[in-house]
């Protein structure tokens, strides 16, 4: 690890500021340490987010449920009203690596950082979830740009995540078993307006399968999604798996979530 300055900021506008200046934003740490750790990465300045109270918690608003950033994937698993309202959210976070990574990692860092195989992106993007920051709100189709890239711009921070309430959702997750991120992971969403499904772990970015959508509007049920044909083009091939493995797995693990939708 090289050597860098730590600074525990007492407020967003503090920190946003440190990062305007060039620091790196610590929100977890689950990445950003180890990629230190190994001399990947050398941001000269740490700015932890983890002493500002504002960035913590859960509360339902209307017909959502807003999370702060800086909150652990353990509260979210936890939640009485994350499991009330939106099940598949609290699932996934209970099956986020292993409890050490539970206890840390949070749902604003998680996103920030947009690893192309992570579960959070998939619900925020399936869920059609409001991002908020220091300076704006972004809609989740307009947050997630690329591989480990986002909409955040320089000294921006992602404050908390509105997730809309759908009639019933799931994950369905095919796990790389030494990491446990997804080698491909579905959420499926079903709202008065249609169904929503993200996919993550089979292409370079968090994405919506429109064919699953428009088949699981008309039809919410496994068979529909059994139906579809998911095309190997663009999916990731690595010595975990093929291209036309992803696709296939794609089309499973849709199948798999709706059909424990609840």
């Amino acid at each position: 690890m090289y050597a860098f300055e730590y600074e525990a900021a007492s407020s967003v506008d503090a920190a946003a500021g440190a990062a305007k200046g060039g620091a790196k934003v610590l929100a977890g740490g689950q990445t950003l340490l180890p990629s230190m750790k190994l001399r990947l990465s050398d941001p000269g300045k740490v700015v932890d987010l983890g002493q500002i109270a504002s960035l913590k918690g859960i509360k339902r608003d209307g017909n959502a449920i807003t999370i702060g950033a800086m909150t652990c994937h353990a509260d979210v698993a936890a939640s009485s009203e994350v499991k009330s309202a939106i099940p598949a959210l609290a699932d996934l976070a209970s099956h986020i690596g292993d409890r050490q990574v539970r206890a840390r990692g949070t749902v604003g860092g998680s996103i920030a950082n947009n690893d192309p195989a992570a579960c959070y992106p998939s619900a925020v993007l399936a869920l059609g979830a409001t991002v908020h920051t220091n300076l704006r709100q972004i809609k989740a189709d307009d947050f997630f740009t690329g591989m480990y890239s986002t909409a955040l711009g320089d000294g921006e921070i992602v404050t908390a995540v509105s997730f809309p309430i759908p009639k019933k959702a799931a994950y369905a997750k095919f796990k790389q078993p030494a990491s446990r991120f997804a080698m491909v992971g579905v959420f499926v969403a079903q709202f008065d307006s249609g169904a929503r499904v993200a996919v993550t772990g089979a292409r370079s970015c968090v994405y919506r399968e429109s064919a699953m959508e428009k088949a699981l509007s008309a039809s919410f049920t496994s068979a529909a999604a059994e139906a579809v044909a998911v095309s190997a083009e663009d999916m990731n091939a690595d010595i975990h798996a093929s291209a036309a493995y992803r696709a296939n797995l794609v089309k499973v693990q849709t199948s798999r979530a709706v059909a424990a939708a609840r």
